[in-house]
C-alpha cells in the first residue's frame, strides 16, 4: 500500500505537481515544472522524490471528451514510462479529462480573472488528481 504519492499534471511547457499523504488523505500543491517540449529538468524531479519519498506516481493523460488521444498525449504516455524507467517507481495512469477545467474554475471561482492568470491551473489539477484517486480508493488511507 502507497503511503506517499506525486501526481504530475503533463504539459509541453510545464508540469503540475503535487504531493499526498495517504494515511491523512491529504495533498498539496507545489510548484510546477519548468519543460521544454514536454522535457523536465530531471533533476529537480529527483529532488523532488528526495524530499517526498513517494511510493506511487500519477500522472494525468490528456483525452478528449470522447477519451481518444488528443496530439499531447504520446507526450504524456512517454513521460510516464521515463518517470518509471529512472526511478523505478509504480506509475499510474489518471484520466485528465475534467481535471484543467475543473482547476480552472475553482480558481476563477476563488479569485476571480486575476487569480485564474497568477495561480498554477497545473499544479491544482495534480492536486485535483490526487483527491480523485484517493475518493476512488477509500480503502487506501
Amino acid at each position: 500500500m502507497p503511503k506517499r504519492i506525486i501526481a504530475f499534471d503533463f504539459g509541453l511547457k510545464r508540469i503540475g505537481v503535487a504531493v499526498g499523504t495517504v494515511a491523512t488523505g491529504t495533498s498539496q500543491m507545489l510548484s510546477p515544472l519548468a519543460a521544454r517540449d514536454g522535457q523536465p529538468d530531471w533533476h529537480q524531479i529527483e529532488k523532488l522524490f528526495k524530499t517526498w519519498q513517494p511510493d506511487l506516481l500519477l500522472v494525468g493523460i490528456p483525452l478528449d471528451m470522447d477519451g481518444k488521444d488528443l496530439s499531447v498525449t504520446p507526450n504524456a504516455r512517454k513521460f510516464m514510462n521515463r518517470l518509471h524507467g529512472r526511478f523505478g517507481l509504480k506509475v499510474e495512469p489518471v484520466d485528465e479529462r475534467v481535471t484543467s477545467k475543473e482547476a480552472r474554475q475553482q480558481l476563477f471561482d476563488y479569485g476571480g480573472y486575476k487569480t485564474l492568470q497568477s495561480q498554477s491551473v497545473d499544479s491544482l489539477s495534480a492536486e485535483l488528481m490526487l483527491q480523485q484517486y484517493f475518493a476512488e480508493h477509500p480503502e487506501t488511507p
